[in-house]
């Protein structure tokens, strides 16, 4: 029996329409807005002025404290302004504009075709390695990778699990990273075990991925403490602590971190860049990101520099449909919707997705009938409704008491209630609330 996890977890329809598509190489932009701030956590300090010259890989905001990310130049030009620019959810972030001319590379990145297996760097020196590059996680939480590598002092890892789920619907480019970038992965799996000086890791992939199973399971073969776990597919299996419970049977215990149950988690893509980081030298600046939907003309999977445009992702796929109704940045479970194709592609952008125009409006809020179907399907064992009920209230004391900060925000609730309530969007404010409130205590 394929394992999985055992508390909630739902089944849309996957709608993988792309997962065929082989990676493209998106084309350069004529111009690139880097916000400053791609990462959980303390926004990037600038280190560039306007008029400066840079290139591809050139660090051009240093990291502004333990939990933040440098951030690179994804292209060669002249930086001709500094400004606020809107992001994928709709905030002005302090970003830097760059007008691309040609592709002058950082002359210490190797980009030679070459795979390299061997290393041997300290688990300090791949630590410092990922940290100078500006990896985050690259499933979507965009927390910096680094500091998933220094546990504290009295937490001791014991097993790395390699997220290759990609349960979202729509998205694939993990799936395809997988495929194409199997050995890259796998390297960097082992340079993440070795920053973790553990013995053991897991690659966790839902078998509605049989290739990427069947393909990672030969290639792993060669690499000593590897194993490939074969999943259900059950959504929201890409969350830390469900694939945990599925892999390992740990249950990480309500408002704790993985590093509890002595493991650490971390995306396909999140491995890749630590390959690419160590063993070529190469900084975080683009990503593989997925462009799809049921009525785009050419759903795919493409290299994207960051600060790249949505707009020109959208171009390279077709154009927009004429009955587009909603553009979203990240799946339709958890993604959050574009109010425009201007906002850059970013380190947190795994996907766009197109809907159609009659499968975006909301439909009728009804009241609650009492039935419990988002207690049911919730994977963190909480009570959607009340939750919901308190937000609506302004209870947000209440709110913390009931646990709402353990919301994964996976939106399973928001699917399965029969009466269209809009369940994730009050508890996403509720989290908003609470969080404020735990940051205004912490001052006194």
């Amino acid at each position: 029996m394929l394992k999985t996890f055992h508390k909630g977890g739902v089944h849309p329809p996957e709608n993988k329409l792309s997962a065929d598509k082989k990676i493209e190489t998106l084309a350069l932009p004529k111009l690139v807005n880097i916000p400053v701030s791609q990462h959980l956590g303390v926004p990037a300090k600038l280190i560039v002025n306007k008029n400066d010259y840079v290139k591809v890989g050139q660090l051009i905001a240093e990291q502004g404290g333990f939990v933040s990310a440098n951030i690179h130049s994804p292209v060669s030009g002249k930086v001709i302004k500094i400004d606020n620019v809107p992001d994928t959810a709709g905030y002005k972030r302090l970003a830097v504009t760059i007008q691309v001319e040609g592709d002058e590379w950082d002359a210490s990145i190797d980009r030679s075709f070459d795979i390299k297996k061997d290393f041997n760097s300290s688990s300090e020196e791949i630590i410092k390695k990922i940290q100078e590059a500006g990896i985050v996680g690259l499933g979507g939480a965009t927390f910096p990778s680094h500091v998933k590598l220094m546990p504290p002092k009295d937490s001791k890892p014991e097993v790395l699990i390699i997220n290759g789920v990609e349960c979202e619907p729509y998205l694939t480019s993990d799936h395809r990273l997988m495929l194409e970038k199997g050995i890259e992965m796998l390297v960097g799996t082992k340079l993440l075990m070795s920053a973790l000086k553990v013995e053991k890791a897991f690659v966790g992939i839902e078998n509605n991925k049989p290739d990427a199973i069947k393909h990672l399971t030969e290639l792993s073969k060669d690499f000593k403490g590897i194993e490939v776990v074969p999943l259900k597919v059950q959504y929201p299996q890409g969350g830390e602590k469900q694939l945990i419970k599925a892999v390992t049977g740990r249950e990480v215990p309500s408002g704790g971190l993985p590093i509890a149950v002595g493991t650490v988690v971390h995306n396909v893509g999140t491995a890749y860049a630590v390959y690419e980081a160590v063993q070529k030298n190469k900084p975080l600046f683009e990503r593989v990101v997925t462009i799809t939907g049921k009525s785009l003309k050419n759903p795919g999977n493409y290299l994207v520099r960051f600060g790249t445009p949505v707009k020109d992702l959208i171009d390279a796929a077709g154009g927009l449909p004429e009955d587009t109704g909603k553009i979203i940045s990240g799946g339709p479970m958890m993604g959050k919707a574009l109010n425009t194709t201007d906002v850059p592609i970013t380190k947190g952008t795994s996907g766009i997705l197109i809907l159609p125009d009659d499968e975006s409006k909301r439909r009728e809020v009804k009241p609650c009938i009492r039935c419990a179907k988002c207690v049911t399907v919730c994977p963190m064992g909480l009570e959607p409704f009340l939750l919901m009920t308190l937000s609506e209230k302004g209870l947000y004391e209440r709110s913390e008491k009931e646990d709402v900060m353990d919301c994964i925000e996976c939106g399973s609730c928001s699917y399965t209630c029969p009466s269209d309530r809009p369940l994730l969007d009050y508890i996403r404010l509720g989290k908003n609330r609470v969080g404020a409130l735990r940051r205004a205590r912490s001052m006194k």
